[in-house]
């Protein structure tokens, strides 16, 4: 039976969705937080563009032209909206940041969908209709779940968690799932070492590399390092410029841009977290639609926390480099 309720759903959205041409073409603006140079992006980007394309929408992503600068993506949400979209799709960084536009939003009856990023708290979970994305925290505690098979057994364990963007949702939620699974395994574990730092690493390769790289000279016995984001890759970069063996320290990261599944192939990053950021780019725009000509209330979806480890690499790139995973 469940199996047969799928099956008419999709069908009744690609009847929908073939209908397309005939409906009044819809304006969708996806107003985010990081800039146009950020690689994670464009595999959001793209499954929006395939989404509007579908529906024939004309739609617009706006990005920031300072990687995570929330004053600048509170302005361009404020002028997205003044041009009154059939809809607003929107990354919640911020629990309080937004609030002023969002409230716009809801006065001039634009419907709001959050995603890859939701408010915590506050008026702004009330002035958006559904959110599309990662569980940040529980990522956050699968990254450190999956990376303890790779500690030593015996021995202390000296644990570095980056903090990308410190105070935005999204990386502060990654860094206490982190931080909680490393303190269940320090209670687990009572007769070891088990030592727990943060540091602002910072969202740029370069600037994460000289950061964690200086961290891990002055601390040679770091076991291992989670990087809230991808940018862990610019370690491993500097790791093997420096002839470190991979794995000394471990690496643990989000997202399958190319610069990381490089390094995991290469032996320096041990695992990675996909939140499949495709489906955060085509599902808003799918939800909109389904509003907008049926009257379907948009709703919550959790796009993953895959663990990828090396064994899977092969088979991912050739997706990540067309920005599918």
């Amino acid at each position: 039976m469940k199996k047969g309720l799928l099956a008419a759903s999709a069908l009744a959205l690609g009847l929908l969705i073939g209908s397309a041409a005939q409906a009044e073409q819809l304006n969708i603006a996806f107003v985010v937080h990081s800039s146009a140079s950020n690689t994670f992006w464009q595999a959001v980007k793209k499954g929006f563009e395939d989404a509007c394309g579908k529906i024939q929408a004309n739609c617009q992503m706006v990005f920031t032209q300072t990687e995570g600068s929330i004053d600048q993506q509170a302005a361009n949400m404020s002028a997205a909206i003044a041009h009154k979209p059939d809809a607003l799709i929107v990354s919640l960084v911020d629990n309080h940041a937004f609030v002023d536009a969002l409230t716009q939003a809801q006065k001039a009856g634009i419907p709001v969908i959050a995603s890859n990023v939701d408010a915590l708290e506050g008026p702004e979970l009330k002035l958006r209709q559904a959110f599309i994305g990662q569980g940040l925290f529980k990522a956050g505690h699968s990254l450190g779940e999956a990376m303890s098979a790779n500690f030593p057994k015996e021995g202390p364990i000296n644990a570095l968690i980056g903090v990308s963007a410190p105070g935005q949702n999204w990386s502060e939620q990654r860094a206490a799932g982190i931080q909680k699974f490393m303190e269940e395994y320090k209670a687990a574990n009572p007769g070891r070492e088990v030592t727990i730092k943060r540091i602002d690493s910072g969202t740029d390769l370069g600037v994460v590399a000289d950061r964690v790289g200086a961290y891990l000279n002055a601390n040679p016995a770091t076991t291992v390092y989670f990087d809230t984001g991808f940018w862990a890759a610019g370690v491993a970069r500097v790791l093997k410029d420096r002839g470190v063996a991979p794995g000394k320290p471990l690496l643990g990261v989000f997202d399958l841009v190319p610069e990381v599944l490089q390094q995991m192939k290469a032996g320096y990053i041990q695992v990675a977290i996909d939140q499949q950021p495709f489906m955060q780019g085509f599902l808003p725009v799918m939800q909109v639609y389904m509003l907008k000509t049926a009257g379907l209330a948009p709703f919550d979806v959790d796009t993953g926390q895959g663990v990828v480890l090396p064994k899977d690499v092969d088979s991912i790139m050739a997706l990540s480099k067309k920005y599918l995973r």
